[in-house]
């Protein structure tokens, strides 16, 4: 009797419990009801109170779903899922053929088709990449063979596990890692990579007490002898005009004393340089670093307006070639970034497919090609895109994007918020932990490794021992008819 007394007395303080949640629900059901219904700022929650929060939610899981149940797998953007894939399964270093035949579609204008060679290079007569000399002018110049690199991201935009991962993979790889604007932390030095580092428009970790470059500080940034190029930063793809932005949240201590600003407050770049007003100034300043550091300058840009590469040209004539800028770096408007204000994300600047051929075509105008090297930047996580690049001109590519997927980024759309899911974009310990620094290299190094492996299956394929003697005519555009054109029949006359 004792244990059935128990039993009634423990289902009476359940049911009581049970009725006291349901009346803390009913009476948060009247009080949001009230709330919604006596609000003017928004006319679904009046007009459909409590139900009409709903929308707002499902707003929010929407573009989830959409990723997961809904979407094919070439029609997300940024990335689609059968790019994301290729890149996971690159990264993991795992079998990566398919099966029945392509999901993607040849028939769109500006489809890019690879043009096969009826006798293709045998894999004994393949080469390895060859290596490239950059800035042969400097007291340091940087010899590499590495085609595929790290684009810029800096500590602050990616944690701390993130960057060490990037560094360690990257020395694996024998590819180079760009810093970033956000200064040279000893995380891209544990590494051991070979190092390119951005001076943004704030000059983080190279600015003096009053923010404006130090040649006390360069000299210090080059005296690391993994620190083998710098690279000034003019505009980034996904927000040309405006300076770096990284939220309050995301400026711990250590990022504040590396960058040399306050603690949690807003670090906000100027959408400039201020003494470069000019090209001239823009070649002074390159010279003025390179002197200083001994080491190849150039910097990185996303063209929009274009007859200042003219003046450019011109300038370099007038000085000699010494004075060039080393490389190029070229980003595209369809370029990323952990924050940038939609107007110009989704509005400035030129695609790489329009800019890329247009400044190669005037370094090559202007007997500057072999000068200058071009880096091409912007969406370029896939072996077509890289050997795409590769027969319209450039000598190396970088991806950022595409390395933080092949460190597990899912493309949550969290990199602004501090909330990173995957650990990679955020500074909270508790998301950090689930990115192991170790594992991630390895996959840096699997995703650079298999990414050369297939733009050299490309090259093979067209008739050449290794991929940058890739050129125009082994590649073809779809055009607005649906027939293809030669990209060497595509660009040639085409007036700038």
């Amino acid at each position: 009797m004792e244990h059935v007394s128990l039993l009634f007395t423990i289902l009476e303080y359940m049911a009581t419990l049970l009725i006291f949640i349901i009346g803390l629900g009913f009476l948060a059901l009247v009080v949001t009801f009230l709330v919604d219904i006596r609000q003017s700022k928004n006319a679904i929650r009046r007009n459909y109170p409590v139900i009409g929060r709903f929308r707002s939610l499902f707003q929010e899981l929407g573009k989830f779903f959409r990723q997961y149940f809904f979407a094919m797998d070439r029609e997300e953007l940024p990335f689609n899922r059968a790019e994301r894939n290729w890149v996971y399964r690159a990264a993991q270093d795992v079998d990566n053929t398919s099966a029945f035949g392509s999901t993607r579609d040849l028939r769109p204008q500006g489809t890019v088709l690879f043009v096969n060679c009826p006798f293709p290079t045998l894999d004994e007569d393949a080469t390895p990449v060859g290596t490239t000399t950059i800035g042969p002018y400097c007291r340091t110049p940087y010899e590499t063979a590495s085609l595929f690199n790290i684009s810029g991201m800096s500590f602050g935009a990616l944690s701390r596990p993130a960057v060490t991962a990037l560094s360690n993979g990257a020395r694996m790889a024998g590819c180079w890692m760009n810093t970033g604007e956000g200064g040279m932390s000893p995380y891209h030095l544990d590494g051991g990579a070979d190092i390119v580092f951005q001076i943004g428009t704030a000059k983080y970790g190279v600015r003096d007490d009053h923010g404006r470059l130090s040649d006390e500080k360069l000299r210090q940034a080059a005296a690391h002898e993994q620190v083998k190029m710098f690279e000034i930063k003019l505009s980034q793809g996904a927000k040309p005009g405006k300076g770096g932005i990284l939220p309050a949240k995301k400026v711990t201590e250590e990022i504040a004393r590396i960058r040399g600003i306050p603690v949690h407050m807003d670090s906000i770049s100027p959408n400039r340089h201020p003494e470069i007003n000019s090209t001239e100034d823009l070649l002074e300043i390159i010279n003025r670093i390179r002197d200083v550091t001994g080491k190849p300058t150039g910097f990185k840009t996303v063209l929009g307006a274009y007859g200042w590469l003219d003046e450019l040209c011109r300038a370099i004539h007038k000085h000699g070639v010494e004075y060039a800028p080393d490389f190029i770096t070229l980003d595209s408007a369809d370029g990323g970034s952990g924050a940038a204000p939609a107007s110009l994300i989704d509005y400035m600047g030129l695609p790489l497919s329009e800019s890329l051929p247009m400044v190669v075509d005037k370094l090559r105008e202007y007997e500057l090609k072999e000068r200058i090297k071009v880096v091409s930047s912007g969406r370029l996580i896939t072996p077509g895109g890289v050997a795409w690049a590769l027969c319209v001109g450039a000598d190396f590519v970088t991806s950022a994007r595409g390395f933080m997927f092949a460190m597990g980024c899912i493309q949550a759309l969290q990199c602004n918020r501090n909330t990173c899911p995957t650990g990679i974009t955020t500074h909270k310990a508790h998301l950090q932990k689930g990115l192991d620094p170790t594992d991630k290299a390895e996959r840096v190094k699997n995703y650079v490794k298999n990414m050369v492996h297939e733009v050299g299956v490309i090259a093979h394929s067209c008739g050449v021992k290794e991929p940058r003697q890739l050129r125009r005519f082994h590649a073809r555009l779809v055009t607005e008819d649906g027939h293809s054109v030669s990209l060497e029949e595509l660009y040639s006359g085409r007036k700038y």
